[in-house]
């Protein structure tokens, strides 16, 4: 059994399987802050191990949904309905995904800011003692929402814990609140997410309580896909419809030593720097 601190956690396995044999199986594993992060950051995850035997793709969120921007038919819901109802549409995300195990530890975003430390390490230390995935997926250390970069700073904590050859092959650091596109193409790890576009859109409008609620993040998820697919290469025709970017975070989690707050300026310096360069270089 996972041991989580929140009494409110909930842990659901779509096909009914008991919880420690689903969490054995999961390959990947998608991080996320909020209900709906997965299915937008992580799809890459979520289609590779979509009816593929012998994988399996887990997914975690972290806080319990109850402070959702929320207007139209939503907008006179309490923060307890709106617990309810966005931890009910992440389970419909799992079941339509075919997810191995779905696990929402259902902190409050306050605490999560205000804490002494992390409350989110313990839990992830306590799921990495069940689950051992080849690949991680979380938000990216350059996110501009606070709450994410609560979730990241937690995720590389717990793994930065397990014993180097528990550790996942890959971690990956993906888009939400600020797209990647900016960083060196040498530097983007690049998801091909065109396959199973059907999968894709009905993952994306599960969440009707910010879609009706005034924010469509569906549609900007999909442009955002598009986007990246197309002007990825300005002399290459394109060879995937839909594509997500990824930093490699691997590098973090293998080295502790590694400082988080270097690491990702080291990706910004890189990038002023060559804007700098082919700017002096067209004003010659």
């Amino acid at each position: 059994m996972i041991s989580l601190q929140n009494p409110g956690a909930d842990i659901f396995v779509p096909d009914g399987l008991p919880v420690a044999e689903a969490a054995r199986r999961i390959t990947h594993l998608a991080i996320g802050a909020h209900q709906d992060d997965l299915e937008f950051m992580a799809y890459h995850g979520i289609v590779t191990c979509y009816d593929r035997p012998g994988w399996s793709f887990g997914g975690v969120t972290c806080t319990d949904g109850a402070g959702s921007a929320r207007q139209g038919l939503y907008a006179e819901k309490t923060d307890e309905e709106m617990r309810s109802i966005r931890g009910e549409e992440q389970r419909a995300a799992a079941r339509l995904g075919r997810y191995g195990l779905m696990v929402q530890l259902g902190h409050s975003t306050k605490t999560l800011k205000t804490a002494a430390s992390n409350p989110l390490t313990p839990d992830l230390m306590a799921l990495f003692s069940a689950v051992s995935p080849r690949v991680v997926y979380t938000h990216n250390p350059a996110d501009k929402h606070e709450t994410h970069l609560h979730v990241f700073a937690a995720v590389i904590e717990a793994l930065r814990s397990l014993p180097a050859e528990k550790r996942p092959m890959r971690v990956y650091g993906c888009e939400v609140w600020r797209g990647l596109d900016w960083m060196e193409d040498s530097e983007k790890v690049v998801h091909d997410v065109s396959p199973r576009p059907e999968l894709a859109a009905a993952l994306n409008q599960l969440f009707d309580s910010q879609i009706s609620g005034g924010k469509n993040y569906g549609l900007a998820t999909e442009g955002r896909r598009r986007a990246n697919a197309t002007y990825l290469a300005a002399h290459h025709v394109d060879h995937v419809t839909h594509a997500s970017y990824a930093m490699d975070l691997t590098p973090l989690v293998r080295d502790a030593a590694l400082d988080p707050v270097d690491y990702t300026q080291g990706f910004i310096e890189r990038f002023r720097s060559d804007v700098s360069m082919k700017l002096r270089r067209a004003l010659r």
